[in-house]
């Protein structure tokens, strides 16, 4: 539909109608996230290990959210100590892809009738987000808070539970048509849709991107996160240093580089981010290491691996080397810890910029 297949460096790429989306991102539930820095205490006062995401219930995030006016800590990076904005992993990549590198995006899901449920659509159209494939429910959006330490560290804590979601019988061959790319995150509770999206873009020829998640959802579901992966389905992976150590934990052999190792049996791209250590990738039998932009100062780790993602895919997009693609993503990834939350301000956009010109990169053409 309105695509036509070209090939270079031997790989066929596609030359898309410029009305269709040529990256969409399947969040079955939207999601609000509320960012704050807190101080040490407050994490003494909820379950779950520090640093991970762990689902709680609307009663537990109504108790954090009450408690953090006592644990907020003031910063003189930023005007205000929290912030709520639209939320998820693969909203910000598709936001960062859409607002910071001028690539058509959209996004499938569903959002309730609330306010939360409207800030959301609202926050993704104003980035240039394309909203028509999300479905508008009756019921309750999903809410996360992202509590971010003295030292930039954060921990979220996602209430999902009751929220509205796209459900896997209502994705259409339209939500897919003409796309190139379906950005996606691993969730145990979202197999089904997960699983039927990748049937319909497998059929209409569209990349498969996904994102591990969580070192704990990693731990937790280990077995058919595995069966997704090796199911040859999956394009592209992603995963932090943690989420890359749990995958092959008991192996004798848990370390980022043969995680990349075992993603890239079963998947074309392979990337594992190292956080201050960089990056380190696969492709073929091409392998990279990157190194991290050492000039962010980081603030707030929230959209890290999510604004590397969007580099990494811009690249792949325009043809870049794999080296390239991720020096891309070394920028992006930098860009978003320099503030609070997972959406990068236009500061931080122009001084990704200054960062890319540095690295010899072509900047993005941004559209109006």
């Amino acid at each position: 539909m309105g695509a036509e297949t070209l090939l270079k460096n031997g790989e066929a790429r596609v030359q898309l109608d410029p009305k269709v989306p040529v990256i969409l991102g399947l969040q079955p539930a939207a999601l609000i996230d509320h960012v704050a820095r807190v101080d040490g205490s407050l994490f003494d006062q909820i379950p779950g290990e520090r640093g991970g995401s762990i689902p709680v219930a609307m009663e537990e995030l109504e108790h954090i959210l009450s408690e953090l006016k006592r644990h907020v800590l003031a910063s003189a990076d930023d005007s205000s100590p929290m912030k709520t904005m639209a939320g998820g992993s693969v909203a910000n990549t598709i936001r960062g892809l859409s607002s910071g590198f001028g690539v058509n995006c959209g996004m499938i899901g569903a959002y309730g009738d609330d306010e939360q449920g409207q800030l959301f659509a609202c926050n993704m159209n104003t980035s240039g987000v394309n909203v028509s494939r999300l479905r508008k429910k009756k019921g309750p959006t999903a809410q996360c808070v992202c509590l971010v330490d003295a030292f930039g560290n954060r921990t979220m804590r996602p209430c999902l539970a009751t929220a509205v979601k796209v459900q896997g019988d209502e994705l259409t061959k339209g939500d897919f048509s003409g796309s190139k790319w379906l950005v996606m995150r691993f969730g145990a509770f979202n197999l089904e849709v997960i699983q039927a999206a990748i049937r319909i873009a497998k059929q209409q020829g569209v990349f498969v991107s996904l994102d591990l998640a969580s070192f704990e959802m990693v731990r937790n579901f280990r077995v058919p996160l595995q069966q997704l992966l090796e199911s040859g389905d999956i394009d592209l992976c992603f995963a932090n240093e943690d989420e890359a150590t749990e995958l092959l934990r008991g192996e004798g052999n848990a370390h980022p580089e043969a995680a990349v190792e075992y993603l890239s049996k079963y998947c074309r791209w392979a990337v594992v981010t190292l956080g201050s250590n960089g990056c380190i990738a696969k492709h073929g039998e091409e392998i990279v290491q990157v190194p991290a932009i050492g000039e962010a100062k980081a603030v707030d780790a929230t959209g890290a691996g999510d604004l590397f993602a969007s580099g990494f895919l811009y690249g792949l997009v325009k043809g870049l080397s794999l080296e390239e693609c991720c020096k891309v993503g070394s920028c992006s990834g930098g860009s978003v810890i320099r503030s609070l939350g997972g959406e990068v301000t236009p500061e931080n956009w122009q001084w990704m910029y200054k960062q890319m010109q540095r690295k010899g990169l072509s900047l993005p053409d941004i559209r109006n």
